[in-house]
């Protein structure tokens, strides 16, 4: 055992997998694993987004709203010039938050989206319609051959094709707040706190930049750079190649006195909610297919072909997957029993995505022989244990 995980080291480039409890334990409460990585437990089995989700009921959210008002008082353009860059890639939160932005408080976003891998249909039906329901919006593509690349290289290295999306999903939003002169840049939900991570920041409106870079950084891209080149991924690649990936330098944003806030700090943080806000005001559609690969639910990240693999790997990875997370997050929010979401994850948790599987492997350019031998590689022995040729969870949510 010493020996394999040993090797694991030596194989896996995410540390945080390598960091993880080796007793797996599942909340009493909902339905989330303690493997999910900075999540907590408290004494009676609690994990620390179902405490946040009690804690919420507390805030007074009209006092909230007085504030996110008074922000708004503060860097609303007079001349109707950006006022916020609104992060959005036409799904239901981001969609929800730009319009009451511009309705409710007069604000004059520009939103901005990173393009994911590979657009879905739906995703791209969503986007259109959002700009068409009355706003500017920027998209930014890296070149094609660098984004497949790249996407290889943290599958293989990281467990996670989307690292690097990651990066550019966080990066550009800041790079147009740059460019003009934005001043206030409004993300979504603290996904710490609301999901199950550090509470350090549970009472911040955002984040200051030196924690920024760290959550959402964590791997460096210049690292990422040299990986690239020296394994063959990028043999070729220059030192601005991942410029578009990175983010503007943390004194120039300090200088130019820019922040992120999360709406989710201003008002209750409600996905389903958000859903039908985004139906009715910007012409949001569900999944025409029905329910998503992996779970039950049919509204939620519908933009990437290939978003089912990151959920398939988180699953691979720490044991639960995108039904775990969606049932949890309908616990919290008292929409399903526990009961309920365990039956849900007994019945969708890790399922393949087989719909897109060819595609998936085309678009990162590798055989199912090495998809295979990737995903192996991260079956911890701790999460997983072999039957004969199949692979079972050692512990199950009951």
């Amino acid at each position: 055992m010493v020996e394999e995980n040993e090797d694991l080291k030596e194989k896996i480039v995410d540390r945080q997998i390598l960091n993880l409890p080796k007793e797996v334990k599942f909340c009493t409460r909902c339905v989330m694993s303690n493997q999910r990585p900075r999540i907590t437990f408290n004494k009676e089995g609690v994990c620390s987004a179902c405490r946040y989700a009690e804690y919420k009921k507390t805030i007074d959210w009209d006092k909230r709203k007085q504030e996110l008002k008074r922000l708004c008082d503060k860097y609303r353009s007079k001349d109707g010039s950006f006022d916020v860059i609104v992060p959005c890639s036409g799904g239901k939160d981001s969609s929800m938050i730009a319009h009451r932005l511009k309705v409710e408080y007069s604000m004059h976003p520009l939103c901005v989206t990173f393009s994911p891998p590979q657009y879905t249909d739906i995703g791209w039906k969503n986007l259109r319609r959002f700009i068409d329901s009355g706003f500017h919006h920027y998209l930014v593509s890296p070149a094609g051959d660098l984004y497949r690349a790249l996407g290889r290289m943290c599958f293989e290295l990281y467990g996670d094709h989307n690292e690097i999306f990651d990066r550019g999903q966080m990066s550009a939003p800041f790079r147009a707040a740059v460019e003009h002169n934005v001043s206030l840049v409004m993300y979504g939900e603290n996904g710490e706190a609301e999901y199950g991570g550090t509470s350090d920041y549970n009472e911040s409106p955002g984040l200051p930049w030196e924690a920024f870079e760290k959550v959402y950084y964590s791997e460096n891209l210049d690292e990422m750079a040299r990986l690239a080149k020296e394994l063959g991924y990028v043999p070729n690649i220059q030192p601005h190649d991942l410029d578009i990936f990175r983010l503007p330098p943390i004194e120039k944003l300090k200088d130019l006195d820019i922040q992120m806030h999360w709406f989710g700090y201003y008002t209750f943080w409600e996905p389903q909610e958000h859903y039908y806000y985004a139906s009715k005001h910007t012409g949001f559609q569900s999944n025409p297919e029905g329910r998503l690969e992996g779970t039950y639910s049919n509204y939620a990240q519908l933009d990437d072909l290939t978003d089912s693999f990151l959920y398939y790997m988180m699953f691979v990875k720490y044991g639960f997957g995108r039904a775990t997370s969606d049932a949890a997050h309908e616990i919290r929010e008292g929409r399903i029993t526990r009961e309920e979401g365990v039956a849900l994850v007994h019945r969708y948790d890790g399922e393949f995505p087989a719909k897109t599987y060819k595609i998936f492997l085309e678009h990162l350019g590798i055989t199912e022989e090495q998809f295979l031998k990737t995903v192996n590689k991260y079956r911890l022995p701790h999460i997983w244990k072999q039957e004969n040729c199949d692979w079972k969870l050692r512990e199950q949510v009951r």
